[in-house]
């Protein structure tokens, strides 16, 4: 039996190699994809083949994961619930296709993945490799071994001289990725405890953030980012650039109770600092640009597709079709919004485009010649038709 395992190198994952191997007598074959983990990768291909990996991959995804999968995402302006720009969700399609396709290369009969049984990942995981392989097998060890914690993955890990470390572990799970880091669990489950703030890695403490404000620039044509500050980048390096902006200033800490797919309510502390510039930025742009019907329309359907992303159904025919409507309603969306970066706050300081459908003739107070104020009162009585009718049958 062959497998591929999507591998960190940690703790968990280099249980589940070895006991991958123990359990099925499976020749495992470990895959790394780096999404913007920024995480230290040297070593790691011996470190895998030591504990018994026949082959690895380490592969820079991070192009492929903002070109193709944050900034259509971006365009599509999703937020799940109170403010989850959905960080960790967007990254599971990419790394599960490209387990599927590794899978392929290799003739392998299984996928493994290192997910719990309580969380959304399991779900993003094996509904992408489901969906671009309806018949392969997904081995999900969390759900199948007897170990219940932290110690007796150690106790195994000594047991099979695995070179994992063995320190105390951090009072919370962390995820990074290009697009954010996501913190769960441990002193985290409690609602009411802040956050520690030695926990946080990509944005400063708002209150130290530096004591004069920073404005920056962001080009978008077609509701894609283009440029910061005038300079024109490909989205990796966009993406970069504006979490070193925003980070700097303490912008883009989320704190929220969000309702998990699997049926949970699950607390998460989420920073965003470049993705946090980023869905301000446009949504300005889209305030000049956009049709008042078709921004209505499209508010309506941002919570289904942000769903679609939380839930893990990025290859499916529901989220292909919100993504046609969001990218067409997304097309007039060019040109440039200025933030004002300042102590947590990204505040939008001005908006452009080339095609506005802002006329400051027709919204000033001054007099002018196409809208006459006089035809408003016509326009209210019949919008208020239906009130009056009611109102003098309840008389």
């Amino acid at each position: 039996m062959k497998v591929v395992l999507a591998y960190s190198g940690g703790l968990d994952t280099s249980v589940q190699l070895r006991w991958l191997i123990d359990q099925y007598q499976a020749e495992v074959i470990a895959f790394t994809a780096d999404v913007g983990q920024e995480e230290e990768l040297d070593g790691l291909e011996d470190k895998a083949r030591a504990t018994g990996a026949s082959k690895v991959y380490i592969e820079d995804l991070r192009a492929e994961f903002a070109r193709d999968y944050v900034f259509p995402m971006i365009r599509a302006g999703a937020v799940y619930e109170s403010g989850y720009l959905l960080g960790t969700s967007i990254a599971r399609p990419l790394i599960a296709k490209r387990m599927v396709e590794i899978a392929r290369a290799n003739g392998a009969d299984a996928i493994a993945h290192g997910a719990t049984g309580k969380g959304n990942d399991q779900v993003r995981f094996e509904v992408t490799a489901y969906a671009l392989e309806p018949d392969i097998r997904i081995i999900a060890p969390w759900r199948e071994w007897a170990f219940k914690g932290r110690a007796d993955l150690i106790a195994y890990a000594r047991a099979h001289d695995i070179p994992v470390p063995v320190t105390a572990a951090k009072p919370y799970s962390m995820d990074r990725n290009l697009l954010h880091i996501s913190f769960e669990g441990g002193v985290l489950e409690d609602p009411w405890q802040a956050p520690p703030e030695d926990m946080f890695v990509l944005s400063v403490n708002p209150e130290q953030a530096p004591d004069q404000p920073e404005e920056v620039t962001i080009d978008f044509a077609g509701g894609d980012a283009v440029a910061v500050n005038g300079e024109a980048l490909e989205p990796l390096e966009i993406m970069r650039t504006l979490n070193r902006l925003g980070g700097r200033h303490g912008v883009g800490r989320v704190d929220l109770v969000e309702n998990r797919y699997v049926g949970m309510k699950s607390r998460g502390v989420y920073e965003t600092p470049g993705g946090t510039l980023l869905h301000r930025a446009r949504e300005a742009v889209e305030q000049i640009t956009l049709d008042r019907e078709v921004l209505r329309l499209r508010a309506t359907l941002v919570p289904e597709y942000a769903r679609c992303v939380y839930n893990g159904f990025w290859f499916s025919p529901e989220r292909t079709l919100l993504q046609a409507a969001l990218d067409e309603a997304a097309a007039p969306v060019t040109g440039t919004a200025r933030l004002k970066l300042y102590k947590g706050q990204a505040v939008v300081t001005g908006r452009r485009a080339p095609k506005s459908l802002y006329d400051p003739t027709l919204a000033s107070f001054e007099k002018e010649e196409v809208y006459n104020q006089a035809d408003a009162t016509g326009f209210i009585k019949l919008n208020a038709l239906r009130l009056r009718v009611r109102a003098r049958a309840q008389g």
